[in-house]
């Protein structure tokens, strides 16, 4: 166009030209790239659904067998080599997906999708496969035999094996030149990489929709409801597990099979026949007197016309009525009495009401984690009395109350190297020996930490000390004393460790008799 006998301005023209239609095909190339990706992605979320549909078909088929194994085992042992079958191979292509992307840094910019090096250079060498390639193969052809092989069990199948066949065919296929090409070559090289991706995707889309015609076809007829009323038991469903005294029983009853387009013709509970209103599609409604406190019997049977015969299924249940609380249950989890300075936990509820119906309050009670879990930390005072109020079913109030005495954490027993009272020990254990406190018989484990005291030698003058354990003054004062000689430790100051706050009552000395 741009050769021949043309004037310059003429071939620059024809140039120009030239190079507008290269444009026009280079946009041309990035939209169908771009094509191609969306395709895949519309695919990609068709699989996903498809694998949803499997899925469920397969916990169908789970529920049938537990229900009847002799019946649906087999076939679920046919599903399930459909199934791996399918899965394997699945996993195998998205695998090989997961490899191709990983060529470009956006797996979603198609338009950099333009190469085929991959495949090109993954399945072929030359005019041969590379073993990538011949395992590609391998893998249509394990999925393709297995198939067919599972369903040549089922005669019914046999249409299902021929698409199954034809689908994923890897014979050698003829061009537009009528020349044979192998079926990967024709397939897969020199494509661009967005092109082949989209291709693996379609292999997966037609290996979901393989496993969904084949499950749908098992299941066609066996995962049915069973025609026959005889195959449904009757269920009674209280609106509660137990019922108050004076109240009446609300519930209702549904077949086992729970179908909504069912209606009984007759239902008689204990004795009466119930009115038209309470059989409703796929329920019946019951409302009766609870009857007195203690279990009770529902008795009755559901009768339905089948053809020209009457299916009668019996009903047989049983409900508790307990007394109307009219108190609540509050009690300490460790003692009958609150302590000073410690966190009491307790428990607060009401019979028959929930925790979420239930409040309590008292100065210093707070709501503990668990159900009707309190803790209370009583401050002054010798008495502390908890409110308890509770909401019942049909929104009537209760409430009751409980007072505790408040009592101060007991004296504490002084200790030396843990043993208390009058205790033996040899001059140089006591020198090492740590000085503690402890509270005997307390429901409680309180840490106590001991910060002074005072130690007296006879014959020597009192020493204080700060800490747990004998200073030097002490410790000189010691090795003055005498075999037989009675030691005091005396005027132990200790706290609750945590709470200094809180001023614990003097605690008991210790005599140490000097063994040597």
């Amino acid at each position: 166009m741009a050769g021949g006998k043309l004037s310059a301005r003429q071939k620059m023209i024809n140039l120009m030209y030239l190079v507008f239609i290269a444009m026009l095909a280079l946009n041309m190339s990035k939209e169908v790239l771009s094509a191609f990706g969306l395709m895949n992605e519309k695919l990609t979320e068709s699989n996903q659904a498809a694998t949803e549909r499997n899925e469920a078909f397969m916990q169908g088929l789970a529920e049938k067998v537990s229900e009847q194994p002799a019946k649906y085992q087999p076939l679920k042992a046919q599903a399930d080599q459909i199934s791996t079958l399918a899965n394997n191979f699945n996993s195998y292509l998205e695998e090989l997906k997961g490899k191709m992307t990983a060529t470009v840094d956006d797996p979603q910019d198609y338009e950099v999708m333009d190469k085929g090096d991959y495949l090109d250079n993954n399945f072929f060498k030359g005019d041969k496969l590379k073993p990538e390639g011949q395992e590609f193969l391998n893998q249509i052809k394990t999925f393709r035999e297995g198939v067919i092989d599972v369903l040549s069990q089922n005669p019914d199948m046999a249409s299902i094996a021929e698409d199954v066949k034809d689908k994923f065919e890897t014979d050698p296929v003829t061009n537009r030149d009528g020349n044979k090409v192998d079926w990967l070559d024709y397939h897969y090289k020199g494509f661009p990489l967005v092109a082949s991706l989209t291709k693996m995707t379609q292999l997966q889309a037609d290996v979901k929709n393989t496993e969904s015609e084949v499950l749908s076809s098992m299941l066609a007829g066996k995962l049915k409801v069973e025609a026959s009323l005889t195959n449904f038991d009757a269920i009674v469903v209280p609106d509660k597990t137990a019922f108050f005294s004076g109240e009446n029983f609300t519930g209702r009853i549904i077949l086992g099979k729970n179908d909504k387009t069912l209606k009984a013709d007759k239902v008689v509970i204990n004795g009466q026949e119930l009115p038209a209103e309470s059989m409703q599609a796929g329920q019946t409604l019951l409302d009766f007197p609870a009857g007195a406190v203690g279990e009770r019997e529902i008795e009755g049977e559901f009768q339905f016309k089948e053809g020209d015969s009457i299916i009668s299924i019996p009903v047989k249940s049983t409900y508790a009525v307990v007394p109307k609380p009219n108190s609540a249950t509050i009690s300490a989890d460790k003692m009958n009495v609150v302590y000073r300075g410690v966190a009491n936990p307790m428990t607060i509820s009401f019979a028959g009401i929930s925790d979420n119906n239930v409040s309590a309050s008292a100065p210093g009670l707070s709501k503990g984690s668990g159900v009707g879990k309190y803790v209370m930390n009583p401050g002054s005072g010798r008495e502390v009395t908890i409110n308890v109020s509770g909401t019942l079913p049909d929104g009537s109030k209760v409430s009751d109350k409980a007072t505790f005495r408040i009592k101060d954490i007991p004296k504490p027993t002084g200790t030396i190297s843990g043993q208390d009272g009058v205790v033996k020990l040899p001059r140089n254990s006591v020198e090492i020996a740590t000085i503690g406190a402890m509270l005997d018989d307390f429901d409680f484990e309180l840490p106590i930490q001991v910060t002074s005291f005072k130690i007296k030698v006879p014959g020597q003058p009192s020493v204080e000390v700060n800490g747990t354990k004998l200073n030097s003054q002490a410790k000189n004062s010691l090795r003055k004393a005498r075999r037989g000689d009675a030691v005091q430790i005396f005027d132990i100051k200790a706290q609750i460790r945590g709470n200094s706050s809180y001023k614990l009552k003097g605690v008991s000395p210790v005599i140490v008799e000097i063994a040597n």
